[in-house]
């Protein structure tokens, strides 16, 4: 490699042991120690998940918000978005809809609702913003966004005509009720998964069971994702089946999709784009990126992907690194330079998470990876 001038830092976070900007700040101690004069770029960085609204606001300016609403079951919570300069809001349905919210033995998504969320993006709109930028990573609802529809204004009603935010037994809506304002707002939707609305890898039975739903609630919420999609194809001439990312967040994606003309795009893409990524990267010697565990799937829509796509744009090589590296991992296929484990021997899996324990061995391995790379 030809002279070491600047190095990017851009991890996501190890879920359960270290942030994004903790391991970063590891990184780069470890990399001022070897080259002192090395300039070093350093991001925050998520994929639409909680964290999104941290990452994207490191970089750029805005301003926290306070906001009153609901969680997913109801109950009345304080949550905050950021609002930037020209009136864009940054926000996680996490916050408002997140299956943190929901004690576990509470957990039920027949019962769940992302009502909340539709009363977070109001107050963003009452306040003047027409660009909504939403994370719907980390929910713990299957509802297709028709409680946070509904919120919006949107009506929906079972073959009797009576109200019901049931996805079985909707069978119509109206939108005549929708605040005007929505009409005139732009919704990005910023999610890591590309689920079909429905069926073996769709919403509810590849997500579903870790948000509370039994084998056989699975099934019901699967019929009623069905059901919805039938009528969103014949009111509205979507099929939302075939539409990549419609099944995040509990069809969240297939909802806003289909009534509010939202654009769904992948969290990292959307974050690296907002955050100036790609004009730190172009001059830089290399980039180093990680994740908690490092598989043949990190290149796929993850943090680690979109973040190697605009690297090998301008031939900046990456070098990863994670907790665990999976035995699958092929660094050539994946685009890397290199995948590595931060291990520095045989610990308990509770010992390897500790914050403590993972800072210390970043900043044992990036020491290292300096100074081959520096050679």
């Amino acid at each position: 490699m030809p002279k070491i001038n600047k190095i990017v830092l851009a991890f996501d976070s190890f879920k359960g042991s270290a942030s994004s900007t903790e391991l970063a700040d590891a990184a780069r101690q470890a990399i001022l120690g070897e080259i002192p004069q090395c300039k070093i770029a350093q991001f925050a960085i998520a994929d639409g998940g909680e964290g999104t609204t941290a990452a994207i606001c490191s970089a750029i300016e805005s301003r926290v918000v306070e906001c009153d609403t609901t969680d997913p079951l109801m109950r009345p919570i304080s949550t905050q978005y950021n609002i930037t300069p020209d009136g864009v809001a940054i926000m996680e349905m996490a916050s408002a809809s997140g299956l943190t919210l929901v004690e576990p033995h509470l957990r039920n998504p027949l019962v769940t609702t992302t009502y909340g969320t539709g009363e977070m993006i109001l107050d963003a709109i009452s306040k003047g913003c027409r660009t909504i930028i939403l994370g719907i990573g980390g929910s713990a609802t299957n509802d297709a966004a028709i409680g946070l529809l509904s919120a919006l204004g949107i009506r929906f009603y079972d073959k009797e005509g009576n109200p019901t935010l049931e996805l079985c037994k909707v069978a119509d809506f109206d939108i005549r009720e929708i605040n005007p304002d929505v009409k005139n707002t732009k919704f990005i939707i910023a999610c890591d998964v590309n689920n079909p609305f429905y069926g073996d890898s769709g919403a509810a039975h590849i997500y579903s069971p870790q948000k509370g739903a039994s084998p056989s609630q699975v099934e019901e919420l699967d019929a009623g994702l069905r059901n919805f999609a039938a009528l969103v194809k014949t009111k509205l001439g979507i099929n939302l089946q075939e539409i990549p990312g419609t099944g995040a967040a509990g069809g969240m994606g297939g909802g806003l999709l289909a009534f509010l003309n939202a654009t769904l795009k992948p969290g990292i893409d959307t974050i690296l784009e907002m955050i100036g990524f790609d004009k730190e990267v172009a001059d830089a010697s290399a980039v180093f990126t990680g994740e908690g565990r490092i598989d043949s799937q990190s290149g796929m829509g993850k943090a680690i992907g979109g973040i190697i796509k605009l690297a090998q744009k301008h031939n900046v090589p990456v070098i990863a690194i994670g907790g665990s590296v999976a035995d699958d991992v092929d660094a050539d296929k994946l685009g890397l330079l290199a995948a590595m484990s931060i291990q520095q021997g045989p610990f308990s899996l509770e010992d390897s998470m500790k914050k403590k324990n993972t800072l210390k061995n970043v900043e044992k391995t990036i020491k290292q990876i300096t100074r081959l790379i520096s050679l």
